[in-house]
């Protein structure tokens, strides 16, 4: 298997948060050749703030292999991680991870910063970007694309 077969099962993910109105976002995480763990968004389903596709499939990972310890595992995801993946990415030990789009308002693996290569952390993880990152980013435009409609048609009824 390669990084774009690993990435299309994040989109399917990412897909599956999109049928929920969530931001489409989605991750695998995967442990030699195996996919362990998959998760997409569910923040506004769950109404929580940690509810990020990595942070999810991260969990995911550590309760079904029974550690923290993520050593030689891949975690693939749609967008670029913010902080807070980037920073459960380090603690959990990721050893690489694959994103499709960056993330010019968020993204912590390169775009705004690289927390995944900070050699002050005792744990770096390698980095690799835009795979797929066309699909991914347009699946996001085309998701805001539709959110922003959806609003201006809202308000549009409500002054009627």
């Amino acid at each position: 298997m390669n990084d774009e077969y690993y990435m299309r099962e994040a989109i399917k993910e990412a897909k599956k948060a999109e049928a929920k109105g969530e931001v489409p976002i989605g991750a695998v995480l995967v442990l030699h050749d195996e996919i362990v763990a998959r998760a997409h968004n569910l923040r506004e389903t769950e109404q929580r703030s940690l509810a990020h596709a990595e942070m999810l499939a991260i969990d995911e990972a550590c309760r079904k292999l029974g550690t923290w310890r993520l050593e030689d595992a891949v975690l693939y995801v749609t967008l670029e991680p913010c902080p807070m993946c980037a920073g459960a990415v380090v603690l959990s030990r990721v050893d690489k991870v694959v994103f499709g789009a960056f993330d010019p308002k968020g993204g912590c693996t390169g775009t705004l910063m690289n927390l995944l290569q900070e050699e002050r952390f005792n744990h770096q993880a390698e980095v690799v970007s835009g795979v797929l990152g066309e699909e991914c980013g347009e699946m996001l435009s085309a998701f805001f694309r539709k959110l922003r409609r959806q609003k201006k048609d809202m308000r549009k009824k409500l002054s009627e």
